[in-house]
């Protein structure tokens, strides 16, 4: 018998599983997530889930998990300071694929080098420009990203500048051929970019995770969920944190295919910070063949064809005033409820909210704090944001209390968008602890904030909404439109043939819209979704049910639907990709484009037989590295020909490798 613990990170909840035999839940079990240390969340719903099953810690087989920290980063435009070195590059191509906008005000080295398309050497790797740049930057930033023009031909100048980063900073690398085999500089640019700068924060979550599990006698291999569904070792990764963008997605699909069965569906997974969507097609999700794509950024990593978006219980709840009349919006930013915050602060949540409801005139930041968030890198931050960072301290504090001008208010959404510092306010989930939904924590914090809130004046002058019970109401039915939006673009980004909309317009366009309430008129409109959908989340049994009725489709919420993520994080498989390029640089010449570098061949039989035993041995170690036992090899071969006076010319082939097996598991 094997016993298998899961465990995923969302942003409020932790959850733990336990599976005995890959086929029966033994127990669950849930811990709040605890954002300054997120191992903390993990040690305690591990703890909980082992206290609930009586299992002991060394009968723990494997243990995997699943984390949404890269996913909510990116969506919230959090990480780390670091620089990205640009060799071969024109300054305008920084624009392509939103690169320019991903720095920010990250450092940025344009650097004379690159090869071309067959792997040759364009320019001279210019070294002394970047020795300067390095012992510039080598103290103020937390990594390093580097993308040379064709690297996926000939990374020798990736390789070189991995080499002289690692010898004059110390500081982590990320290469771009190493994160992708695909042409597109500056797309293969924004995922090492991204990649270096979420290492740290995955460094140390999965640091203190592994650390957590030994303190608590489990000595078992610890895996991490992949962006496609699949399982990776630790070590792994800690290297490539990119790779686990959408990692609590992935786990969802497969949990949500493991509970329920479902061949086709679509899947909703409704955490803190974001919902995530996506297609179960004959029983498996489908690869985005674009790269995945969170908030803003497409990037390269190979994962579930899933659309996130910023909704979720915790999300920000926005005031909008458009002309006479007022309401909600909800998104893209995370809040911490008050409800929860009044709980692990209350003589200073409850305080300031009384205070704030005695004055007759509403302050600006009523209803909202804010906390440090301690153990977080510090590099290239101003004087006034060093200063708004120390003023806040280890303290929780009313929002009107610790800013001292409307200056100081684009320092504080930056320290936020580090993660420095955490933001509370209304959200959802204090709406739903106001309809009584939900009970967890401060109810009547919850009620004084949406009563604040509702004070605010439309353009009739007009008080919004003063009764707290009727604007959450407002807010949870926001919830629900959203939520439905979000569902049938994903709907129509999957209808063939597509009908020569944008998903987001012809999910709000009118027609859609009077479909969904039966129009009947001249006209009679009926529309809805054509499939069901599988509802997963801590609050999916809460805000659900009113979504299915919306859309007219049955909506599917399974039992452990709450702890689907954590299921899905110990039922996968490990599966490693590896791919190739061979190219005819000239005529009777192919030559293999290996990772140390191109190699030509006088045939192109000779070449597709090194190239595919190259990336067998690639993919086979990397499986066995993460853990994989039994480890099969699948080889697909695309190669391009061209007609050319009566004969078939070979032009290109690319090769992918897929090794898989199932995760080693600890012998007792």
């Amino acid at each position: 018998m094997a016993i298998l613990l899961g465990v995923d990170t969302g942003g409020t909840y932790t959850d733990a599983v336990l599976i005995r035999d890959e086929t029966e839940v033994m127990a669950s079990a849930k811990a709040l997530t605890t954002r300054h240390d997120l191992a903390i969340g993990v040690g305690n719903a591990v703890s909980a889930v082992l206290t609930q099953s009586g299992v002991a810690p060394q009968d723990i087989a494997m243990a995997s998990l699943s984390t949404t920290l890269a996913t909510n980063a990116l969506v919230e435009g959090q990480g780390g300071r670091v620089a990205l070195i640009y060799v071969g590059f024109r300054a305008r191509d920084l624009e392509a694929h939103g690169l320019s906008e991903a720095l920010r005000d990250d450092p940025c080295l344009l650097l004379t080098g690159g090869h071309d398309h067959a792997g040759a050497e364009v320019a001279a790797l210019d070294e002394t420009a970047l020795t300067a740049f390095l012992e510039t930057h080598k103290k103020d930033v937390s990594g390093f990203a580097v993308a040379s023009q064709f690297a996926t031909r000939n990374p020798a100048h990736e390789l070189r500048v991995a080499e002289l980063v690692a010898q004059i900073t110390g500081r982590p690398v990320s290469a771009s051929h190493s994160l992708s085999a695909k042409l597109n500089g500056p797309k293969r640019a924004l995922t090492a970019l991204l990649n270096a700068r979420l290492i740290g924060m995955i460094d140390r979550l999965i640091g203190r995770a592994e650390a957590q599990l030994r303190a608590l006698g489990i000595d078992a291999p610890m895996m991490v969920v992949r962006g496609d569904g699949a399982l990776m070792s630790s070590a792994q990764a800690r290297q490539r944190p990119i790779e686990t963008i959408l990692s609590g997605p992935a786990a969802s699909l497969v949990g949500a295919r493991w509970l329920t069965g479902a061949e086709t569906a679509l899947v909703s997974d409704i955490g803190g910070t974001t919902t995530d969507i996506a297609l179960l097609r004959d029983g498996r999700p489908a690869i985005d063949p674009a790269g995945a794509q969170v908030g803003p950024y497409r990037t390269m990593v190979e994962a579930v064809a899933m659309r996130t978006h910023g909704l979720g219980g915790d999300s920000e709840v926005h005031f909008v005033s458009e002309g006479l009349t007022a309401g909600v919006t909800l998104g893209p930013r995370r809040l911490l409820p008050v409800s929860l915050l009044a709980k692990e602060a209350p003589e200073v949540v409850l305080r300031a909210l009384d205070a704030q409801v005695r004055r007759n005139i509403p302050g600006e930041h009523d209803g909202r704090f804010v906390r440090s968030v301690p153990g977080q890198e510090t590099e290239g931050l101003s004087a006034r944001e060093l200063a708004l960072l120390n003023r806040i301290g280890d303290a929780t504090w009313p929002l009107g209390d610790v800013l001292q001008n409307r200056v100081e208010q684009g320092a504080l959404a930056r320290l936020v968008a580090r993660g420095l510092v955490q933001m509370a306010g209304v959200t959802p989930s204090d709406a739903s602890h106001v309809a009584g939904h939900l009970t967890a924590w401060d109810g009547s914090a919850a009620r004084k904030a949406l009563a604040l809130f509702g004070r605010k004046r439309g353009g009739s002058g007009m008080r919004f909404c003063p009764d707290p019970d009727a604007l959450a109401a407002i807010i949870i039915d926001r919830l629900t439109y959203q939520t439905s939006l979000a569902l049938l673009e994903t709907a129509f980004s999957e209808e063939d043939p597509a009908f020569g909309l944008p998903p987001e317009t012809l999910a709000r366009h009118v027609l859609m819209q009077r479909g969904l309430s039966g129009h009947r008129g001249v006209v009679r409109i009926d529309a809805g979704l054509n499939l069901p959908v599988v509802g997963l989340g801590a609050s999916a049994a809460t805000y659900y049910p009113a979504v299915g009725k919306v859309l007219g489709t049955n909506m599917i919420l399974p039992e452990h639907a709450h702890v689907a993520n954590a299921i899905g994080a110990v039922v996968g498989r490990v599966i490693m990709r590896e791919s190739g390029t061979i190219t005819v640089p000239r005529e009777g010449t192919f030559r293999a484009h290996l990772t140390d570098g191109p190699q030509d061949f006088p045939d192109a039989q000779s070449a597709l037989t090194l190239l595919e035993t190259a990336l067998t041995e690639t993919a086979r170690a990397r499986a066995h590295a993460a853990g994989a036992a039994q480890i099969e090899c699948q080889v697909t071969r695309d190669i391009r020909t061209a007609g050319v006076e009566g004969r078939e010319v070979f032009v290109e082939a690319e090769l992918t490798v897929e090794a898989s097996g199932r995760p080693r598991v600890a012998v007792g």
